[in-house]
């Protein structure tokens, strides 16, 4: 539990976060002129579909308004976060544990039983689907935190799967492919703290890495930037958008696109000024679903990937770093 950055203020830098000097963040170089696509989901379907395809192709990563989450529900959301974060420290010592295998669990870093060199985070990870299952487990307070995570689980979750019936059909398959494929999917949220860091420039509060899912959905702090994206071997910075949401594809789409669909390295940096919240929501497939390139992908162009089925590919990702190479490299043909 001493672990844990949210439980006090630190005027240094650790030295268990500072980063090798050929690893660090190098804020001069990040391209702040380039914006990734940002997309209306009210535009006419033909357009959201095209609009669709080019993000995934190119850069891996969209932001999307007029999703159909109340801007509200976001602001509650963001707000009962921090207030969990900003708990007595004995309160949060009843989550606390860095056991991946727990349905709920307050940690810090990401792999501390693994990591050299740790990440200025804490984190709050819980499955959320289905929710009677989950949702006893989860934190007691704040008061309202159950009432306010689970109406957002239920709204993200609607509109993760009208995003995959979206990608689907920019693919050139069914609507319901990629659903199906990946079978009854599981939903985890973690909702990340970043405090302020004596010394930003030496650490990250993520590392490069990509995710192991299927699809993300990412509610930034509206008034705080952090996330970076990689294209075309730049970084990319992704400012907050008021009400928007930041999704992005994951591994698992990846491998069903037959590579054409990118799941793209980004990361998390933090800065000295502001601390910094961010509640990413994921859509993984079933365990025991069988990930493969879609046939029809694989007609013209060989399969990239090999067959696996979701359990076996999760537990590779969590026996790795975060920021070793890409997960997928392990499972090509």
């Amino acid at each position: 539990m001493a672990e844990l950055l949210s439980t006090k203020i630190h005027e240094t830098l650790p030295e268990k976060y500072v980063r090798p000097e050929t690893q660090r963040p190098l804020f001069s170089e990040v391209i702040t002129e380039t914006k990734i696509p940002i997309i209306d989901l009210k535009s006419p379907v033909d357009q959201t579909i095209s609009q669709i395809a080019h993000a995934c192709q190119s850069y891996g990563f969209f932001q999307v308004v007029n999703h159909g989450i109340p801007d509200e529900l976001l602001l509650k959301v963001m707000a009962i976060a921090i207030e969990f974060f900003r708990l007595p420290a004995e309160e949060k010592a009843k989550l606390y544990t860095d056991d991946p295998t727990k349905n709920v669990r307050l940690s810090t870093s990401f792999n501390v039983r693994r990591e050299t060199v740790h990440n200025w985070r804490d984190y709050l990870r819980m499955h959320c689907y289905p929710l009677e299952k989950f949702m006893p487990e989860w934190p007691s307070k704040p008061d309202l935190f159950k009432e306010v995570i689970s109406t957002y689980c239920k709204e993200v979750r609607q509109l993760g799967m009208k995003l995959l019936g979206a990608i689907s059909l920019s693919l050139g398959l069914e609507e319901d492919y990629i659903k199906e494929a990946l079978g009854e999917q599981e939903q985890h949220m973690a909702v990340n703290f970043y405090p302020q860091c004596p010394e930003p420039e030496l650490t990250y509060g993520l590392p490069a890495h990509t995710d192991p899912n299927a699809l993300t959905i990412l509610l930034q702090d509206p008034e705080v930037a952090g996330l970076h994206v990689l294209k075309d071997g730049n970084w990319i910075a992704v400012d907050p958008l008021p009400g928007a949401l930041v999704i992005n594809i994951g591994d698992q789409l990846q491998a069903l696109s037959n590579g054409r669909y990118k799941s793209v390295w980004h990361r998390a940096v933090v800065n000295s000024s502001k601390e910094r919240l961010s509640v990413a929501s994921f859509l993984c497939p079933s365990n025991s679903a069988l990930v493969s390139p879609a046939k029809k992908l694989t007609e013209i162009t060989p399969p990239v990937y090999r067959d696996y089925t979701y359990d076996e590919y999760y537990k590779k990702f969590w026996s790795r770093n975060l920021d070793q190479e890409h997960c997928l490299e392990l499972f090509k043909s």
